[in-house]
């Protein structure tokens, strides 16, 4: 199988995040997407995070009913900095037989060659990157001299040539977290039943 491998701190999930995994699942030919959700995210430390037991639970909801998507609670079982060569590793063992797909934002992507051991990572995977019409220059990464040196030019080229095209969705999930603090709507931004739960579980309202 080839498994996708989605990681981020869903705080919280939203329709971009659910519309970018359906668009790598298609275009990508992936059999399966693993959101993964990080316990402490290497560019967020000392960040405040939604507790891990809440951002899993409004995962499941946001991807129950879709046959191929779950998720993998490996990065908040090992605690700590969630390190993406860490979790390949743990993945790929669990899956020896599967093709794992790493997939990036173009932000993401560009700076892949600043994470820890990113050629192992590169080793032990393909590399997706998503671009989002009208809001992302993939393209331009074709050129990117820090990418080139960790992948090579060609391997760079043909990431950029096969990258997944999705709308323009420019949600994020700061400005849920926002809305909800501020007392405003989030309908139609994240699904109706993480709506729900963040409204019940009294989340964000803090700021």
């Amino acid at each position: 199988m080839r498994i996708g491998v989605f990681g981020g701190s869903f705080n919280p999930v939203h329709v971009g995040h659910l519309i970018a995994a359906e668009c790598c699942r298609e275009q990508a030919r992936l059999d399966r997407v693993l959101f993964v959700p990080a316990a402490v995210p290497p560019h967020k430390q000392g960040h405040a995070l939604a507790p891990a037991a809440d951002r899993i639970a409004m995962l499941e909801l946001a991807t129950a009913g879709h046959e191929a998507f779950a998720v993998s609670t490996v990065e908040i079982d090992r605690g700590g900095v969630s390190y993406t060569v860490d979790t390949l590793a743990s993945l790929g063992a669990a899956h020896p037989a599967d093709t794992l797909v790493l997939l990036l934002g173009p932000d993401a992507f560009a700076g892949l060659p600043g994470w820890r051991e990113p050629r192992t990572i590169a080793d032990r995977c393909e590399l997706v990157t998503v671009e989002r019409e009208t809001l992302d220059d993939v393209g331009g990464l074709a050129r990117d001299a820090g990418l080139a040196s960790l992948l090579g030019a060609e391997r760079v080229a043909a990431i950029v040539a096969e990258r997944v095209r999705m709308p323009a969705v420019g949600i994020r999930a700061s400005a849920l977290r926002d809305a909800v603090a501020a007392g405003r709507s989030i309908r139609y931004l994240t699904p109706r039943a993480v709506e729900t739960y963040i409204a019940s579980h009294s989340l964000y309202r803090g700021g």
